[in-house]
């Protein structure tokens, strides 16, 4: 391969006509394009030299070789390169005049190479108790992907376009019926709206109620870091109301002067309570009182293990109360699908909002969820988690009473997570939480989540056990305790 050379036909020249980057660099990087199949070769130089160029291993103002040069350097012929040339001179990549050759073009910036993974994770934690996450292993996949192929053979053209914003009209009708049946929720399909999960649910109610003119939103306290966050994109503030044993207190709830709530009655996040019947009844008559509107995050109804489980609230006032939901926990949140069930005085304006957003969810994704809940199958993967779930809700407990005695287990027998109260022997939260981290045992404290903790300083934890195994569970929580010191039973 020739280094330098004098400029040819054509006015392109390299090597040793002047300038602090006119030396010739390592044409190699481009033999595995002109090595490559002859059908593809001309895109497959230009795609290698634009990347070059994008990487910075041509820099700017390095002055190419001719393309009869550079040609007989590959063994291509000449016009591949002139053509390469052109293309990527006319995409700003290459810069060239009359008798003055072919350069790297000044205005090309190499992008960062790095490609980051932002998923939520702890790296290098051996074991996590932080609550939210389902056993994803359990995902139905030969089910799903049988339901896909078939959903896939029989779907009209048409249902690949854009979809109603709402949802499918299958998807809605059958999560009407669902909703209706499971939960109690009055589900009107028209009234029905197809989300990114709950967290898009509660953006778009977000932007509507800042549309009215609220400036901030009710949120329990404790309760979920994430409703102020998201209320917060938003342009709303969240004003954190207290609980106390049967719900949202209604007390301060009245004299806050809040129009709107967000509240977890069936299973309240983190505490575990249920609200009681005489709260819930309250609440509904705060909202008619105020002219407020509550919005019910049903995140795990469906998970109840020592009897059935209270039906939602939405359906006592569907005119007040904005139910949203999901599959996160029932099937996974990788999925990103759920619901919301407006009132109708909001409906239109949600329904706007979500066209706007995003034109609406994946038109396969929701017609394989709506034949997934048709047949049954849905059903089915319900039955399988909780069967699985209270059986690690289980061991949890037990785990608990065996290495650490005297643990409080707060909250009713129900999703995904327990409180654990631990007795004051057992030290301070910084403290605690520190060996764990340092034994590689990730942990969320309930003050993560509003909650001052106990007030004799001790540690409160949010213990998330659905995604680990029953023999995985009893480990990591001997792990822990060896942690702290402790032995078995003490």
């Amino acid at each position: 391969m020739t280094s330098s050379g004098t400029n040819s036909t054509g006015g392109e020249g390299r090597g040793d006509s002047g300038g602090p980057h006119s030396a010739s660099p390592a044409w190699e990087l481009l033999l595995p394009a002109a090595a490559g199949p002859v059908r593809g070769r001309g895109r497959a130089l230009q795609s290698a030299l634009r990347e070059a160029v994008r990487s910075g291993r041509l820099v700017a103002a390095t002055r190419l070789p001719s393309s009869r040069e550079l040609a007989a350097d590959l063994g291509v012929s000449r016009g591949l390169v002139t053509e390469a040339y052109e293309q990527l001179t006319a995409e700003g990549y290459l810069r060239s005049g009359q008798g003055a050759g072919t350069w790297v073009s000044g205005g090309v910036r190499a992008a960062a190479r790095s490609v980051r993974d932002l998923a939520p994770r702890t790296p290098g934690a051996r074991v996590d108790f932080r609550p939210g996450v389902p056993d994803l292993s359990l995902f139905p996949r030969a089910t799903w992907a049988a339901t896909q192929r078939a959903v896939l053979g029989r779907l009209p053209h048409a249902s690949l376009g854009y979809p109603d914003p709402r949802g499918l009209p299958e998807l809605r009708e059958a999560l009407a019926g669902l909703l209706a049946r499971r939960r109690g929720v009055v589900a009107d399909p028209e009234r029905l709206v197809v989300c990114s999960g709950v967290a898009q649910a509660t953006t778009l109610l977000g932007f509507v109620l800042r549309e009215q003119g609220l400036a901030s939103v009710g949120v329990e306290d404790p309760g979920s870091p994430e409703h102020a966050s998201l209320f917060a994109a938003t342009g709303l503030g969240a004003t954190p109301l207290p609980l106390d044993g049967e719900g949202l207190a209604l007390g301060p709830l009245r004299r806050s002067g809040a129009r709107a709530v967000v509240t977890t009655p069936a299973h309240q996040f983190p505490t575990g309570i249920a609200y009681s019947a005489e709260r819930r009844r309250g609440l509904l008559d705060w909202a008619r009182e105020a002219d407020a509107v509550i919005m019910e995050d049903d995140y795990d109804g469906d998970f109840r293990y020592d009897r059935a489980p209270v039906g939602a609230l939405q359906g006592l006032d569907p005119e007040r109360v904005v139910y949203t939901g999901s599959v996160s926990k029932s099937l996974a949140p990788g999925l990103r699908l759920g619901w919301l069930v407006a009132p109708a005085s909001l409906t239109d304006r949600i329904v706007a909002r979500k066209r706007t957003m995003d034109l609406g969810n994946p038109a396969i994704d929701q017609a394989v969820l709506a034949d997934f809940i048709s047949r049954g199958a849905y059903d089915r993967q319900l039955r399988r988690c909780q069967r699985a779930y209270r059986e690690r809700r289980d061991a949890m407990v037990a785990a608990l009473d065996e290495h650490f005695p005297g643990t409080e287990v707060s909250g009713i027998a129900a999703g995904l997570h327990i409180i654990a109260r631990l007795p004051e022997r057992y030290g301070s939260e910084g403290v605690f939480l520190g060996r764990a981290a340092g034994a590689g045992i990730a942990l969320r404290p309930l003050s993560d989540c509003g909650d001052a903790g106990p007030e004799d300083g001790s540690v409160a934890l949010v213990l998330g056990y659905a995604h680990l195994g029953v023999v995985d569970i009893a480990r990591g929580v001997a792990s822990l305790a060896a942690a702290q010191g402790l032995g078995s039973g003490a």
